[in-house]
């Protein structure tokens, strides 16, 4: 039984929270997914490289370098590739407008599906009033978050060791969080008035490292999710449909298939 994945193509990928320079970031798996996913149009939704991190110590193995090449790489061959800044890669805002190797930067963008639905683009983080109104509390926040991830990596080792699959523990914590939760509900909702006041028809964002597609009424909500936590991204197919893709659930089922063939 063959066990290789062909590749798809999709209209468009939306990826964001990928955090390249934190041990955090699942490098590995966002190449197993760019080397079977192509798409005519590729956003990078802010987070891609965690510039708050590297500013305290710098941390770059191959496998970082490899997923930059590889964007590059897309940009070369023709992929429409646009870069939009989060806040831990807000340095790069200084350079919306421009493009390096055929990426371009920008701050926002409205994407047109296939089936005609405006999308506003966007990181999301201006819409979180601890980063916006309070970073010293935010960067606070993202000393812990990076605790929790190594505990989260960690644990992953000892269920790998056991023969069990990848499984986010920071992530299923946070859902579990009263006030994460409170705090997602409030995002989602600026996000989505916002996209009243700017009438189009929905939004793509990142920022909060949680997927979800679904309609606030009457606005869709888009949310690609992360590679820190969940490995997911949202894709767009030649007929406007938009899914959220699981990685790590991918690959999982991908190496059960293998093991039993």
């Amino acid at each position: 039984m063959d066990a290789t994945p062909a590749v798809k193509r999709y209209r468009s990928i939306f990826i964001s929270d990928v955090h390249l320079g934190t041990r955090g970031c699942k490098a590995d798996y966002l190449l197993d997914f760019l080397k079977h996913n192509e798409s005519d149009h590729l956003f990078l939704v802010g987070d891609i490289v965690d510039g708050w991190r590297l500013k305290k110590g710098w941390y770059w193995p191959q496998t970082h370098n490899d997923v930059v090449q590889k964007i590059l790489r897309r940009a070369r061959k023709g992929d429409q590739v646009y870069y939009v800044p989060g806040n831990h890669d807000e340095a790069a805002r200084d350079y919306c407008g421009l493009q390096f190797g055929g990426v371009h930067v920008v701050d926002e963008w409205i994407h047109t599906t296939a089936d005609g639905r405006r999308l506003l683009v966007i990181h999301g983080d201006q819409f979180d009033a601890v980063v916006r109104y309070a970073k010293w509390l935010a960067l606070l926040g993202d000393h812990a978050y990076v605790v929790l991830l190594q505990l989260n990596t960690v644990f992953n080792w000892a269920r790998r060791k056991l023969g069990f699959r990848y499984w986010s523990l920071s992530a299923y914590l946070k859902h579990k969080a009263k006030t994460a939760v409170e705090f997602i509900g409030k995002f989602e909702e600026a996000l989505g008035d916002e996209a009243r006041r700017r009438k189009v028809d929905g939004v793509v964002c990142g920022h909060i490292h949680t997927a979800e597609i679904r309609d606030m009424e009457g606005i869709l909500y888009c949310n690609d999710g992360d590679w820190v936590e969940s490995c997911t991204a949202l894709v767009e197919h030649d007929n406007g449909v938009l899914e959220i893709i699981h990685w790590a659930e991918a690959m999982a089922q991908r190496t059960a298939v293998k093991a039993a063939a």
